[in-house]
């Protein structure tokens, strides 16, 4: 694989409604398990807010004139799809399997605010003998 100049992904910015952190905070903190972190004060005057483990960071910010995100998504690795999608589903969201994608398993859901999010788990394809497997793993 060939480096270029983009070393990597600092996050993921999603939009909300405002007045959503709490409601962000159940889902993203509550059933993904991204603990929230605290906005640095120039950022947590405007309102939203950040979650992060040492594998991601994903930032929502207040967007005025809110619309979700209905096709453009993230797509977050996960240790254990089966037990994540069992969840969701417990606390009613709806949660959709994805086509076959070799050398993972994965499905979409949307957030509270209607973002879509894809959660991928990574299974060693036996055609590619790992070489898909993802750059970057969650510990």
């Amino acid at each position: 694989m060939t480096e270029g100049p983009i070393s990597g992904i600092h996050h993921i910015q999603l939009a909300m409604p405002a007045g959503g952190e709490d409601t962000a905070r159940r889902f993203y903190s509550g059933l993904l398990g991204i603990p929230e972190v605290p906005k640095p004060l120039p950022q947590a005057k405007r309102g939203g807010v950040w979650f992060e483990t040492s594998a991601i960071r994903i930032h929502l910010g207040i967007e005025q004139d809110f619309r979700p995100a209905k096709k453009a998504h993230p797509g977050l690795l996960v240790r254990d799809l089966r037990s994540l999608s069992k969840r969701l589903t417990e606390a009613g969201y709806e949660v959709t399997n994805g086509e076959p994608l070799e050398g993972y398993k994965h499905i979409y859901v949307n957030d509270p605010f209607g973002n879509r999010l894809e959660l991928l788990q990574y299974v060693k394809s036996p055609r590619s003998g790992g070489a898909d497997k993802p750059l970057l793993q969650p510990e």
